[in-house]
């Protein structure tokens, strides 16, 4: 084992709020997802580390296979997951490879009450169907070559030559890293009157959205009546204050969190390498 691999018990204990964590598989649907956002990985989730809650993840997949920390309902779309059993589930059954990001410096009580409103306003949020999933990714690639990439990743250029591969290209999945190219709320109780704050502005903001569904608090761009894992993780670390907005959600794809990738992290923000993270045979995710 490297300083740069570690197993999922010590990755749980190390990580906190804002980290990425990013994952990679060989099924006909990931490679698909790689080639089509030209990266070496296809899913994207945040990490939520709350005093007395064990370590959770805030991401967007198609399956229900694990209960939603917030609503305790088995739900596609938007979710919120007990981070072990996710991490597990998407080694397991899904048989992703996964890694994380460790953002410095770390966050504080505004970042998280930002954090509990994304979360708040946009859990249960559906998952674009595979049509328009491509289409608002097409969306985000035509954006971005008309104004070039919003910032850069700490010390790595734009996308241009990721991995050293061209799109599509087959890379070492065997490579140590991807550079290779619940009915209540189980919050913490002390938490519980600023969560209950967060909900009750959502449900008013929603409510003056009408038809248009649940919205971020950062102006009328930040509306989303569906949404894939990369825009709820963009949007979420912009409306934390870690991300410069990036304009339309559909910017985002997994590869933007990747370290070889463009990210426009705010000025005193900064995110660390990939970390592998080794999932052992152990208890099924719950």
């Amino acid at each position: 084992m490297t300083v740069d691999t570690v197993p999922l018990a010590a990755a749980t204990e190390r990580t906190r709020t804002g980290d990425l964590w990013v994952f990679r598989g060989r099924s006909t649907a990931d490679r698909l997802i790689q080639t089509l956002t030209n990266a070496p990985v296809n899913h994207v989730g945040i990490a939520v580390v709350l005093e007395d809650m064990p370590p959770l993840m805030w991401h967007a997949e198609m399956g229900r296979a694990l209960p939603d920390v917030w609503t305790g309902r088995r739900q596609r779309g938007v979710q919120l997951h007990d981070l072990e059993a996710a991490v597990r589930q998407w080694a397991g059954p899904y048989g992703q490879r996964a890694w994380f990001r460790q953002i410095s410096p770390e966050v504080g009580p505004g970042q998280e009450d930002a954090l509990l409103e994304s979360i708040a306003r946009l859990n249960g949020v559906s998952f674009p169907s595979a049509g328009r999933l491509a289409a608002r990714w097409a969306r985000g690639r035509w954006a971005a070559g008309r104004s070039g990439d919003v910032g850069a990743d700490e010390g790595v250029g734009g996308r241009a030559g990721q991995c050293g591969r061209k799109p599509g290209e087959r890379d070492d999945d065997d490579a140590g890293n991807p550079d290779g190219r619940r009915g209540c709320s189980p919050l913490p109780r002390f938490r519980r009157s600023r969560t209950e704050a967060a909900a009750s502005a959502a449900t008013a903001e929603a409510d003056g959205a009408g038809a248009r569904g649940p919205a971020l608090a950062r102006g009328p761009a930040r509306r989303l009546e569906a949404a894939y894992c990369a825009e709820v993780v963009g949007a979420t670390l912009e409306e934390m204050g870690i991300l410069l907005p990036a304009g339309d959600t559909s910017w985002y794809d997994p590869g933007r969190f990747w370290s070889g990738d463009s990210l426009p992290l705010a000025p005193g923000w900064g995110y660390g390498r990939e970390i592998a993270v080794t999932v052992s045979p152990g208890a099924p995710p719950r």
